[in-house]
C-alpha cells in the first residue's frame, strides 16, 4: 500500500481511467461486433433497409472508435486498423449486394 500522499492520487486515477478505458473498450468491441453483424445481413438478405441498417452500424461504430483514439483508449493505428477492417467487410458485402442485384 502507498504512503505518500501523491502516490495514493496516482492509485487512484489510475483506477479511474482503468474503468473508462474498460468501457470505452467494451462499447467498440460491441459496436463493432453489430457492424459485423449488419454487414453480414446485408450480404445475405440484400435490400435498402439492410444497407440502411448496416451504415448506420459503420457509421456509429466509426464514431466510437474515433473517441476512444481521442480519448487515449485506443492507439491511433489501433483505431484505423479496426476502422479499415469494418470498411473492408462493408464494401465485400455491398459488391455482393450488387453482383447479386445484376
Amino acid at each position: 500500500m502507498a504512503n505518500k500522499k501523491s502516490a495514493i492520487k496516482r492509485i487512484q486515477i489510475a483506477e479511474r481511467n482503468r474503468v473508462r478505458n474498460k468501457t470505452y473498450k467494451s462499447a467498440v468491441r460491441t459496436l463493432i461486433k453489430k457492424s459485423f453483424q449488419a454487414s453480414d445481413g446485408l450480404a445475405s438478405a440484400p435490400g435498402e433497409g439492410a444497407a440502411v441498417a448496416a451504415n448506420q452500424a459503420l457509421a456509429a461504430a466509426y464514431s466510437k472508435i474515433d473517441k476512444a483514439v481521442k480519448k487515449g483508449v485506443l492507439h491511433a493505428n489501433t483505431g484505423a486498423r479496426k476502422k479499415s477492417r469494418l470498411a473492408k467487410s462493408f464494401k465485400k458485402a455491398s459488391q455482393e449486394t450488387v453482383s447479386a442485384n445484376t
